[in-house]
């Protein structure tokens, strides 16, 4: 890619990254690990600024070190998203030291197990208070800087789930259902005044945390068997997926919901069983 190729200076000698987010700044939520981690990575290899926001502030700090040795300007910041005063905190610690964001990745997440029939008032209001309200207060603390210049991008971390309930985990799945309609109001309201906002949903994901669980029996095998593309799904997958919708490669991209699964919804129909119509070149 030539200097000529997109306007702008390079970065130390090097022509620009084709996704245009140089010298942005992106602010991602849940960074410390996994998915949250490898976005914000994906963000810094394209040029970008990063604040990484985590309830785990060793992680997190953790993490923005590995940036900054890469040679990315890095801050962590120590952020409970579901609790207003420590979004509003982490908001003006990033704008203080680094500027007003042009990127957010709505990204933190949690996850219980609990059936509708049991799970009690805390723990569903503790779920959607992550899952859903700390994605609206993220929006509303970081989105202001982008409404004042009629520019921003915000991408929303939602699941697969958002369109499928999974048993025993109604919260989770009703949390997420959430983020999808926010994600589409934010569109409506905000992509007037130049903020386009939009959502991924991931499907079956390999992290740390969920890494034991893919080493029980033949879990991997048959949960990849599910899938158009015959296997499970790295944080890669959906990190490259969130900095194509942050940049402005995608600046015709607003109110949209993109599953990143390697084809699992599009795979549902062969768990009918059909007599006559078994596959003959399954894979």
């Amino acid at each position: 890619m030539t200097k000529e190729t997109i306007n702008g200076a390079t970065r130390d000698g090097i022509a620009p990254h084709w996704l245009g987010l140089d010298s942005s700044l992106c602010v991602v939520t849940g960074a410390a690990g996994g998915i949250g981690r490898a976005i914000a990575t994906t963000l810094a290899d394209a040029g970008a600024r990063i604040a990484l926001l985590d309830r785990d502030a060793a992680g997190c700090h953790e993490a923005a070190r590995a940036l900054q040795a890469g040679g990315t300007e890095a801050l962590a910041a120590e952020c409970d998203i579901s609790d207003a005063a420590s979004v509003k905190r982490a908001c003006e610690q990033v704008e203080r030291k680094m500027g007003a964001a042009d990127v957010l990745v709505n990204n933190a997440g949690l996850l219980r197990a609990g059936g509708i029939e049991d799970i009690g008032l805390d723990a569903w209001n503790a779920m959607l208070a992550v899952n859903l309200t700390g994605y609206m207060l993220c929006a509303q603390a970081f989105g202001r800087g982008m409404l004042v210049r009629r520019k921003g991008s915000i991408v929303h971390i939602a699941s697969i789930a958002a369109h499928h309930p999974q048993t025993w985990s109604g919260a989770y799945s009703a949390s997420k259902a959430g983020i999808a309609m926010l994600s589409r109001q934010i569109a409506a309201e905000w992509g007037p005044r130049g903020v386009r906002s939009n959502t991924l949903c991931p499907g079956m994901i390999r992290t740390p945390l969920s890494q034991a669980f893919y080493e029980q029996g033949d879990v991997e095998a048959r949960r990849s068997a599910m899938t158009a593309s015959r296997r499970i799904g790295e944080p890669t997958d959906i990190a490259e997926v969130a900095a194509f919708l942050a940049s402005p490669r995608a600046a015709y991209v607003n109110g949209a919901e993109i599953a990143v699964d390697g084809g699992f919804e599009c795979m549902l129909m062969d768990l009918v069983p059909r007599p006559g119509y078994a596959a003959k070149h399954a894979a």
